[in-house]
């Protein structure tokens, strides 16, 4: 049986002394929480405070992103060592703002996986399609490409300790969000994919999480799907009870 998992994706949002109280008020309800696995992912400025923070609780922390190199003349760049050192246990890769905003392709996204893994952090791989594709019925061949090209190379070993999300993109922080049948269809394929190019072990551990305005109204219909295994959580994680709720109604 498969954990359950909920990540915070805080994005460019709360400064080092707002982020570490929400981390403080959250472990205070964490034994609430137990059979559930809970990561928050603040901004990298944050990233050792909150780690501090939440040290000997159940919450886990990851950063936002990953430079591609583990070190050298990148101005700006934060390398999987420095993330590994400041605290967190595992990264978000290729989030779909990151790939629209910041022009990351598949090959980024396998460059930063491999330099996760070999700092020792867990990667949180990010897949979907825009409304664009999914209107012209390309939604699995946009997730097929996604995945083999950002999962190409990995042992099965290595991508059964790896989360793979699902975050359609015309879902992400629009209040819309893929109706049941949408999600459980993406997740069963991503979970045939597994099976197919790692076997039925990896496949099996994988966990696949949902991601895209998810509240706490929708959280416990999701998980109900037999694959869907938790949730990526962008503006509903920004308030601590909101996503404390969320939390509560992720469990199986």
């Amino acid at each position: 049986m498969r954990v359950p998992l909920v990540v915070a994706n805080w994005k460019m949002h709360k400064g080092v002394r707002e982020a570490v109280a929400y981390t403080r008020e959250l472990a205070a309800l964490a034994p609430e929480f137990r059979g559930t696995d809970v990561v928050l992912a603040p901004a990298f400025t944050a990233l050792s405070a909150v780690a501090a923070a939440a040290r000997a609780t159940r919450i886990g922390v990851a950063a936002q992103n990953v430079a591609t190199d583990p070190d050298g003349a990148f101005t700006g760049e934060v390398s999987a060592t420095m993330i590994k050192e400041a605290g967190a246990g595992s990264v978000i890769i290729g989030h779909s703002e990151r790939r629209r905003l910041f022009g990351e392709t598949d090959a980024t996204v396998n460059r930063k996986v491999r330099a996760a893994i070999g700092a020792g952090l867990w990667p949180i791989v990010c897949v979907g399609e825009t409304l664009d594709e999914r209107e012209a019925g390309q939604t699995f061949a946009v997730i097929d490409r996604q995945f083999a090209d950002s999962l190409d190379g990995f042992t099965a070993d290595q991508v059964a300790g790896f989360v793979v999300a699902y975050e359609p993109v015309w879902a992400i922080g629009t209040g819309r969000n893929a109706t049941t049948a949408e999600a459980g269809a993406v997740h069963v394929h991503l979970r045939g994919r597994l099976r197919q190019g790692f076997g039925a072990t990896a496949a099996e551990a994988c966990r696949v999480i949902y991601g895209g305005s998810v509240r706490a109204d929708n959280i416990q219909t999701l998980v109900a799907l037999p694959d869907v295994d938790g949730a990526l959580v962008g503006g509903a994680s920004l308030d601590v009870a909101t996503f404390a709720d969320i939390i509560r109604g992720a469990r199986f």
